[in-house]
């Protein structure tokens, strides 16, 4: 079975627009359990544009499914991450101009940060998947540092133009997802999934959870967030 994992950034982004305390992600992480989710995912960016720390402490006391914690590799999110205990960190890239993640984390060009982060990180008992590219040389420097999952990004699947380039950008992800499962790396994708282009994802060996945030958000603003959820765990079956 595929786990879905619901982020809930962008709920956060809402309410950051107006500085006010609505809509609330505590109150949107209950709901998406409710609905079914396997996981409540957040990224406490270092620029705290949408989750707030406020937001992951309550979160980390409010989420009974699993809360998964996105951040960069940096001392202060290790720090953080240490206090709070989320159920799984996944390490990520971060730009402060970007409007979102743009491609996985270089794990081959930040071996030591890296491999520092995620022995931290495992010492004290969090396991740690890493967001990268479905690239041979990344999955196996992820292997090597120590990470227990890879999340694959799916961007470029995602963003393809083409029915032929997206059928070759699938197949990269089948072939990388092969090559996670062969390193005994537990196999995760995400990033620009929607209910359009979820169910050929499902080709990917082992796949075990997707974490997708935007299209259930904009899709609960027309539906409601209960159904917006159930309607992707159908799509997941």
């Amino acid at each position: 079975m595929i786990h879905l994992g619901v982020n809930i950034d962008h709920v956060a982004t809402v309410r950051q627009a107006r500085r006010d305390i609505e809509p609330d992600p505590v109150a949107a992480a209950v709901m998406c359990e409710l609905a079914g989710a396997h996981g409540i995912t957040i990224h406490l960016r270092s620029d705290r544009r949408h989750i707030q720390d406020r937001d992951l402490h309550l979160l980390r006391k409010v989420v009974k499914t699993k809360l998964n914690l996105e951040m960069a590799a940096t001392d202060e999110m290790v720090e953080i991450a240490l206090e709070v205990k989320p159920d799984q960190v996944t390490l990520v890239p971060e730009k402060r101009e970007e409007l979102t993640t743009e491609g996985g984390l270089d794990v081959v060009s930040h071996e030591k940060q890296v491999a520092a982060a995620v022995s931290r990180l495992k010492e004290g008992g969090i396991p740690v998947s890493l967001f990268v590219e479905a690239d041979h040389e990344q999955i196996e420097m992820s292997k090597r540092v120590g990470g227990d999952a890879v999340e694959l990004h799916t961007g470029s699947y995602a963003n393809a133009k083409t029915d032929a380039a997206q059928s070759g950008e699938l197949q990269r992800l089948i072939g990388s997802g092969r090559q996670a499962v062969a390193a005994g790396l537990r196999v995760h994708a995400g990033h620009g999934l929607t209910y359009r282009n979820i169910i050929p994802i499902k080709q990917i060996p082992k796949l075990h959870e997707v974490n997708i945030g935007h299209n259930i958000v904009a899709r609960a603003v027309l539906v409601g967030l209960d159904r917006a959820v159930r309607e992707m765990l159908e799509l997941l079956k």
